[in-house]
């Protein structure tokens, strides 16, 4: 299990690093961007990451 959860968070590591590295431009805007929206956008951007995750892991798993 310890592994299965390790290779996880690589792979999370691997894809979130994709972007700043293809595109950094694209990466600066998009997260200042994100930095002039309030809480509760932020807190929702949060919370439908979450329940898409657990859906995605639901169906595959």
């Amino acid at each position: 299990m310890l592994t299965i959860l390790l290779l996880a968070f690589a792979l999370m590591l691997v894809i979130e690093g994709l972007l700043p590295f293809l595109a950094p431009r694209i990466w600066r805007e998009t997260f200042r961007r994100v930095t002039e929206l309030s809480d509760g956008q932020i807190r929702f951007i949060g919370l439908s990451s979450m329940l898409v995750g657990v859906v995605l892991i639901t169906i595959f798993r």
